[in-house]
């Protein structure tokens, strides 16, 4: 599955387009071996693109400096931020219009990006590095989000937000869902119970 060039958004946009879930009889990308549709990812990090990788090489790169650097193998690591509190004006200055969103730090920009999904895939929101530095210092939990390969993924609404640390490769299966199941102007209850099931299966993984 290969992605653009450094635009993290150019990136989204191909992603959009995958199938969320590999097809069946697919190979790694390294050795070529056949994986499971439940498979690992690596980042590419010179390429900026993501990797389908069996069991054995995605275990090669989860040391630092694993292949020079240039790999990271994608973490199965699911975790609650509790009590993050994102109001009205935070949201705002976050620059995020609607209540699902996932942020990451992408080492090639040197800066986090922000997305959120919706009819056309993931659209980038402009962030507000200020409102994210105070994010951080407010949820030290934050600090742990590991570049390129992990992000914070947010879902605000009336009753409060909730927010996970999660793999990057599962906001990508998000975009895929939403944009696949949008119809009319609000999405519709297709996509609204399919993003139910899936904020389910993410709070079942961190138990």
């Amino acid at each position: 599955m290969t992605l653009s060039a450094a635009d993290p958004f150019e990136v989204l946009q191909r992603i959009r387009r995958a199938p969320p879930r590999p097809r069946p009889g697919e190979r790694c990308d390294m050795c070529a071996e056949l994986v499971a549709d439940d498979h690992e990812h690596v980042v590419d990090l010179e390429r900026r693109s993501l990797m389908c990788t069996c069991r054995g090489c995605w275990m090669l790169f989860t040391s630092d400096g694993a292949g020079g650097g240039r790999y990271r193998a994608v973490p199965d690591r699911y975790v609650a931020v509790e009590d993050l509190s994102v109001g009205a004006g935070a949201w705002e200055s976050l620059q995020i219009p609607v209540g699902v969103s996932f942020f990451f730090h992408n080492s090639g920009l040197g800066r986090v990006t922000a997305f959120y999904p919706g009819p056309a895939g993931a659209t980038e929101s402009l962030l507000d590095l200020g409102a994210w530095d105070e994010l951080v210092a407010s949820n030290p939990q934050l600090e742990s989000l590991e570049p390129d390969v992990e992000a914070l993924l947010v879902r605000n609404a009336d009753g409060g937000a909730e927010a996970y640390l999660v793999p990057i490769d599962a906001c990508y299966e998000l975009v895929g869902h939403i944009r696949s199941l949008w119809r009319g102007f609000d999405g519709g209850r297709e996509a609204k119970d399919a993003l139910d099931r899936f904020f389910e299966g993410i709070r079942s993984r961190c138990r």
